[in-house]
């Protein structure tokens, strides 16, 4: 009997081992890299390779299967123990067992009558075809060293009537010197760098323009940034008579080069009975010493209207160690909304609640950033020097960033409850 079952093992390996699926790039792999990577890694995108087809795919099949064991793409850096957020891009384990198992396997390519329907990309653009395009009138020469101030350009609408924007993206013309761009919305009769000409490349004295703040924020671009893509119902108002105002920070790389930047704006197609609106519980008054490697810096803002949080984007540069947010309810009660225990300043990513939050009259939003400004740090720009509040990437941000949505009725300056001595609380406007 011995001898009968040694002699049977191998037909059973065998058999065992035919009845495995081979994993291949079009039947397998193909689907997971449409939903999860090519909205980056294609033409014309912020990722560095394409991947649409298998010739491209093939070259990095190895390099995908660490991205993904370590959990290093697709970007995603919320605590899953806090929160849960309806953009959340973590992968399935059985996807990234399934793009292991490709790569361990050699990568094969199958049957290209297996692959799923491509997906429409509509071309330089991820919201659809935009409605309007506001774009730099002229072309911005970029040195090629020395610092770059905050730059800045006046566009103005010339909208006769309100509109209402459901989607919005800004796009780079060029990535390699456009560090990042936030369109506001300037509404008529602000004062804000009301010495700017339009289309005219401008640069304020100090610090965030000149003359009464800044205006309302309609749409960012940061590496890792998505489109503003809002729900129907939602939407951001542009005044009539309102400018577009494109705040650009260029990084000089060796080379000199030139950029135009344009957005692009979808309407809403019915009046929204939400309106969006941003906000930023932020701390300017702070210093990080030298060589500290855990510096906490705090900020909080009360909302003083009832309104609805709807998403989350946490900034700091490159010594932003780890970011948190807190909502302490006119009840007393504490709730936290969103723990990102890594900080990547490479990725500047949104995070959305899966339902919203409703936030009472009285809430206050709290955020808790920390700094790495040690040796161990390897973006540290210098980790011998005290760290302050500053424009460039080697000085220092604390904002946390949150959407809210609220009766489009309401005034917006109504939404926040500012104290009568604190300039770390503020709004975007």
């Amino acid at each position: 009997m011995r001898v009968v079952i040694l002699g049977l093992l191998p037909l059973a390996v065998s058999l065992g081992a035919h009845t495995a699926p081979e994993v291949t790039f079009h039947k397998d792999v193909l689907p997971i890299l449409q939903k999860n990577c090519q909205g980056c890694h294609r033409a014309g995108e912020a990722a560095p390779m394409s991947l649409i087809t298998y010739k491209e795919v093939r070259p990095w099949a190895k390099a995908i299967r660490e991205a993904v064991r370590l959990k290093r793409m697709p970007p995603w850096f919320a605590d899953p123990h806090v929160g849960k957020f309806s953009n959340d891009r973590s992968l399935k384990q059985s996807d990234i067992d399934t793009l292991s198992a490709w790569a361990e396997a050699g990568a094969p390519e199958g049957d290209p009558k297996d692959d799923p329907p491509a997906v429409n990309f509509v071309e330089g653009w991820n919201i659809g075809r935009p409605d309007m395009v506001v774009e730099m009138p002229i072309e911005y020469e970029v040195p090629a060293s020395g610092t770059i101030e905050y730059t800045y350009f006046v566009i103005p609408t010339g909208f006769k009537e309100d509109k209402w924007v459901q989607f919005a993206e800004v796009r780079p013309g060029n990535r390699h010197v456009v560090h990042h761009v936030i369109a506001f919305v300037r509404e008529p009769g602000s004062k804000w760098l009301q010495d700017a000409r339009p289309g005219e490349p401008f640069v304020p004295k100090k610090s965030g323009g000149e003359g009464g703040g800044m205006g309302q924020w309609m749409v960012g671009y940061a590496p890792g940034t998505v489109p503003d893509m809002l729900q129907p119902g939602r939407a951001r108002l542009v005044k009539a008579g309102s400018d577009i105002i494109l705040q650009m920070h260029y990084t000089a790389n060796g080379k000199a080069q030139k950029d135009r930047t344009r957005v692009g704006f979808i309407f809403a197609k019915e009046q929204p009975t939400e309106r969006v609106y941003t906000l930023a519980a932020a701390n300017q008054d702070f210093v990080i010493p030298p060589r500290a490697d855990n510096h906490r810096v705090d900020a909080k803002i009360t909302i003083d209207s009832d309104v609805k949080l709807i998403g989350m984007l946490p900034h700091m540069h490159l010594r932003g160690k780890a970011f948190s947010y807190r909502a302490v309810f006119p009840s007393g009660e504490t709730r936290d909304l969103l723990n990102v225990p890594k900080y990547s300043f490479s990725w500047q990513l949104s995070y959305f609640p899966q339902s919203p939050i409703e936030l009472p009259k009285g809430t206050v939003i709290e955020c808790t950033a920390y700094y790495d400004n040690s040796p161990n740090n390897p973006a540290n720009p210098d980790p011998n020097k005290e760290v302050k509040y500053g424009d460039q990437s080697w000085e220092e941000m604390m904002f946390g960033f949150f959407e809210v949505a609220f009766d489009p009725t309401l005034n917006p300056e109504h939404l926040v409850r500012w104290p009568k001595k604190n300039k770390n609380e503020r709004a975007t406007d």
